[in-house]
């Protein structure tokens, strides 16, 4: 049974406020908490766990493990962060890896300037999961990692890939590694040649580019059009790219 202040507390972690002087965040679902609790290579450590009597029952093992607090529908139905609660909601603790130095000049990086959408940051995390990147750095003025959208849309990636948050700009100043900026006008993405080392750079929903990356980019590159759209979404644009990044690899 959830208290008042426990109740309070969880609906306070909406906000990244709350979030960055509690320094804690929620991870909400069956499938995202079950891949945290089971992933070898997670990088959250959940402290809390609250569940409805259904899921304590089908998995006893993590519910001990946790000391979970069971709770009922209708308490979680007031602490999810969701219009449609699920049966299952963990707390987990914010940490945060500076940048390295040095760290870009090796393997592949997805760079996000300025990506408001926190959808959108949560599947470029899973698209950088999924072709096997090193790293995600996010500009300050990206959508909140910890946001739920963002843990959710990344369907546990968050937890596996290394993300940092960093002034994107000074960054890309201090490295030699080939920088690739999506934009509408560039080179055909398809004949990109093999690179061991690059740093995809992804703009915002809106703007694209910052003037401050963007004069750091030293290769601009484009997927050609052949209708009448006027533009991709960020992540889709960032999947192709990544994709022929991978494909130009295999074929050297």
């Amino acid at each position: 049974m959830l208290t008042k202040a426990e109740l309070q507390r969880l609906r306070s972690l909406r906000e990244k406020k709350h979030r960055e002087d509690l320094g804690l965040f929620v991870v909400e679902g069956e499938k995202v908490v079950a891949e945290l609790l089971g992933g070898k290579s997670s990088r959250v450590e959940l402290v809390e766990l609250y569940a409805t009597r259904m899921w304590i029952k089908e998995n006893p093992r993590t519910a001990d493990y946790l000391n979970a607090t069971e709770v009922t529908l209708d308490e979680m139905t007031r602490a999810s962060h969701f219009p449609t609660p699920s049966s299952v909601l963990a707390v987990g603790k914010i940490s945060r890896v500076p940048l390295a130095p040095g760290a870009l000049d090796h393997g592949l990086t997805l760079a996000l300037d300025g990506v408001q959408d926190a959808g959108n940051v949560g599947t470029l995390i899973r698209i950088a999961d999924w072709f096997a990147f090193d790293r995600v750095v996010l500009s300050p003025d990206c959508a909140d990692l910890f946001h739920q959208k963002t843990i959710n849309a990344s369907m546990g990636s968050f937890a596996r890939m290394a993300t940092h948050t960093t002034d994107l700009a000074a960054a890309l100043a201090s490295t030699k590694t080939p920088i690739l900026g999506c934009e509408l006008v560039g080179e055909d993405v398809h004949t990109l040649p093999s690179l061991r080392d690059a740093i995809v750079v992804i703009g915002s929903e809106g703007h694209g580019l910052s003037l401050a990356v963007s004069v750091q980019v030293t290769r601009r590159v484009t997927i050609p059009k052949f209708g009448g759209a006027e533009s991709l979404n960020a992540a889709t644009a960032a999947a192709i790219v990544c994709d022929n990044l991978r494909r130009a690899q295999a074929r050297s």
